[in-house]
C-alpha cells in the first residue's frame, strides 16, 4: 500500500517473519487513514476524514511538547507499553488498536529527528501540509537512507540515546537495528535483526594485519623492495641532442685523421637510448651511414666495442647469441649468461628480432648446434617463461629443495630433468629459498651437489643458472674475473658485460668485484688493456672502487 508523499524507501525493513511487519492496527493506517484532529495535524482538503478512535486531539498538537521524542534518560528502548514512551512529558498514550498510530511492538528505531528543522515537519508545523500530498507531511528534500533502516535519515546534531554503538548509552543493548525486535528468521543474518556472523571469504587479504591471511597455506610475506636508487655507471645526458651529438662525431672523423678522444667522451656519456638515436640523425644530416663512418675510422677491440655501444640491448643480444652460436666453435658461456640473466620480456624480444634477423628461431639453432641435457637447459631458458611472481612459498620450496636431493645426492646417478624443470620454471625469490633450505637439509651448498652429479656443459650451465639466481652481481664479477684473469683477455665477454651492465648494476659489480678479489674492477681493467679501447673501458666503469 502507498502512501501519497511518503514514497517508499530502498533498504527499509523487509517483510520478514517475526522481523518489522505491520501490526494489526498500526502501522500502515488501516482503512481511513490519517485523521487529522483539533490540535494535531492541520485538516486539508481532500485529506483523509477523520475516523473514530483515530489521533486523539493533544494540547499543542504535533510536535510533542518538552520532555517528549526523543526519549529522556533512560534510554532506548521505551518503558514498558511500548514506543512512544507513555505518562506525562511523552508522547499521547496509544491509540486503540484499528487506528493510526498504535505502531507495532517493541517501537520504531531511533530516526535520529530531535533538534532538526524540515520544511512541512517542523515545530508548530511552520509549513502548511500541501493537500496534493494526502494531508501528509512532505519529505525533506534530500533524504539520505540510513543502512537498514525503513525510514529517511539526517545526520542528527545530537545522536539519540540508546543507539546500538553509541558509547555510554545508558540503555540496555537492544538486538537488530535501532530497537526493533530481533528477526525469529535466522537465515536472514544482519538483516532487521541482530547482525549475522560475516561469511569467510577464501583468498582474500586479511582486514586485520596481525591475523594471517586466508588461503596463504604457509605463504611466506613478501617484503617490500628496497629502493637503492640507480645502480648503473652510465646515466642520460642532461639535455642530449641526437643531432648535435651526430655534429660531433662527424668533426672527430672528417679530415685527416681521426679524434678518438671525442668520439670516447661523447660515447662514454651517453645512454644507449641517447646513442641509438645518433644513427638516423645522422644519416638525417650528413646522408651517410654512422655505422660504417666508424668502422672505416677505427680499429682492433676500440673499433669493436664502439660498434656494440651503438646496438639497443636487444640486438646487442641477439647478436651476441648468433656469434656464440655460429661463431668458431660454441660459447656455451655466453649463451647461459645471457638467458639466465635476462627476464621473460627481454627473452621474448630477442627471440623476435633473433628470427627476424636471421631468418630461423634462436630456438632452432640452439637445436642444432648443441645437444643433451645442456641443449635442453638451453631451451628451457629461451621460452622466456620463468614465474616472475615475488611471492615466496616455504612449504613448496622445503618440497622443491627434497626434490632436487632426490634427483641428485639421495640416488645412484642423476634426474638431470628435475633440476632443469626446477631451476628453469621457478621464480627467483623462490629458488634462493629453494637453495637456503638445500643447504639446510643436505648440509652442502646447491653448487658443491651440482658439481658432485653433473660434469660438462652441463655442469657449468647449471653453476651459472644458480650462480646468476643466487647473486647476479657476484655471478658477473666472477665473470669479468675470469675474463681477465691469467695469459691473454676474454675481450668478447669483457666487452659484452661492460656494456650491458653499465646501465643495470655496475656499481654492485663492482662492489661484489671488491670485495670477492680484493681489488677495483678499475684497477684490473687499467692493467689488462690499452689504448683507445682501455679509455672507453674505463668510462663504462664509472670509476674506482
Amino acid at each position: 500500500m502507498s502512501y501519497p508523499g511518503y514514497p517508499q524507501q530502498a533498504g527499509g525493513y523487509p517483510p520478514q517473519p517475526g522481523m518489522y511487519p505491520p501490526q494489526a492496527g498500526g502501522y500502515p493506517p488501516q482503512a481511513g487513514g490519517y485523521p487529522p484532529q483539533a490540535g494535531g495535524y492541520p485538516p486539508q482538503a481532500g485529506g483523509y476524514p477523520p475516523q473514530a478512535g483515530g489521533y486523539p486531539p493533544q494540547a499543542g498538537g504535533y510536535p510533542p511538547q518538552a520532555g517528549g521524542y526523543p526519549p529522556q534518560a533512560g534510554g532506548y528502548p521505551p518503558q514498558a507499553g511500548g514506543y512512544p514512551p507513555q505518562g506525562a512529558g511523552g508522547y499521547p498514550a496509544m491509540p486503540p488498536a484499528g487506528s493510526w498510530g498504535g505502531g507495532p511492538t517493541g517501537g520504531y528505531p531511533a530516526m535520529g529527528l530531535d533538534n532538526m528543522s524540515y520544511p512541512g515537519y517542523g515545530p508548530a508545523m511552520a509549513n502548511p501540509i500541501s493537500s496534493s500530498m494526502g494531508g501528509y507531511p512532505p519529505n525533506p528534500p534530500a533524504f539520505s537512507q540510513a543502512p537498514g533502516l525503513g525510514y529517511p535519515q539526517q545526520q542528527p546534531q545530537h545522536p539519540p540515546q540508546g543507539y546500538p554503538g553509541q558509547p555510554g548509552q545508558p540503555g540496555q543493548p537492544m538486538p537488530g537495528y535501532g530497537g526493533a525486535p530481533a528477526p525469529s528468521n535466522p537465515s536472514m543474518p544482519g538483516y532487521g535483526g541482530a547482525p549475522g556472523q560475516m561469511p569467510a571469504y577464501p583468498k582474500v587479504p586479511s582486514p586485520n594485519p596481525s591475523m594471517p591471511g586466508y588461503g596463504g597455506g604457509g605463504a611466506m610475506p613478501v617484503a617490500p623492495a628496497m629502493n637503492r636508487g640507480f645502480r648503473g655507471s652510465i646515466k642520460d645526458f642532461p639535455g642530449a641532442d641526437p643531432l648535435r651529438d651526430s655534429e660531433v662525431l662527424r668533426k672527430a672523423m672528417k679530415g685527416f685523421g681521426t679524434d678518438e678522444q671525442a668520439i670516447i667522451e661523447l660515447l662514454g656519456s651517453r645512454s644507449v637510448k641517447q646513442r641509438v638515436p645518433m644513427l638516423r640523425s645522422y644519416k638525417t644530416a650528413y646522408g651517410k651511414d654512422l655505422i660504417k663512418d666508424l668502422h672505416s675510422e677505427l680499429s682492433g677491440d676500440f673499433r669493436k666495442l664502439v660498434m656494440l655501444m651503438l646496438k639497443s640491448p636487444s640486438q646487442l643480444d641477439v647478436y651476441e647469441l648468433y656469434t656464440a652460436i655460429k661463431g668458431a666453435g660454441t660459447d656455451e658461456a655466453c649463451l647461459i649468461e645471457i638467458l639466465s640473466s635476462r627476464s621473460n620480456a627481454e627473452i621474448k624480444e630477442i627471440a623476435r628480432l633473433y628470427k627476424q634477423e636471421y631468418k630461423k628461431t634462436l630456438e632452432d639453432h640452439i637445436q642444432g648446434d648443441t645437444s643433451g641435457h645442456f641443449r635442453r637447459l638451453l631451451i628451457s631458458l629461451a621460452q622466456g617463461n620463468r614465474d616472475e611472481r615475488p611471492n615466496v612459498d616455504v612449504s613448496l620450496a622445503k618440497q622443491d629443495a627434497q626434490a632436487l636431493y632426490a634427483a641428485g645426492e639421495n640416488m645412484v646417478g642423476t634426474d638431470e630433468s628435475k633440476f632443469n624443470a626446477i631451476l628453469c620454471a621457478r621464480s627467483k625469490p623462490h629458488l634462493r629459498a629453494v637453495f637456503q633450505e638445500y643447504q639446510q637439509m643436505s648440509g652442502r651448498d646447491i653448487e658443491k651437489s651440482i658439481v658432485r652429479e653433473m660434469s660438462g656443459n652441463l655442469e657449468s650451465g647449471m653453476l651459472a643458472v644458480v650462480k646468476c639466481i643466487k647473486n647476479t652481481p657476484g655471478y658477473f664479477a666472477e665473470r669479468l674475473y675470469k675474463a681477465m684473469k691469467g695469459a691473454g683477455t676474454k675481450d668478447s665477454t669483457l666487452m659484452r658485460i661492460m656494456v650491458t651492465r653499465s646501465e643495470v648494476d655496475m656499481l654492485d659489480i663492482r662492489q661484489e668485484y671488491v670485495r670477492t678479489y680484493g681489488k677495483s674492477l678499475y684497477t684490473d681493467i687499467s692493467g689488462d688493456t690499452s689504448g683507445d679501447y682501455k679509455k672507453l673501458l674505463l668510462k663504462l666503469c664509472g670509476g674506482s672502487d
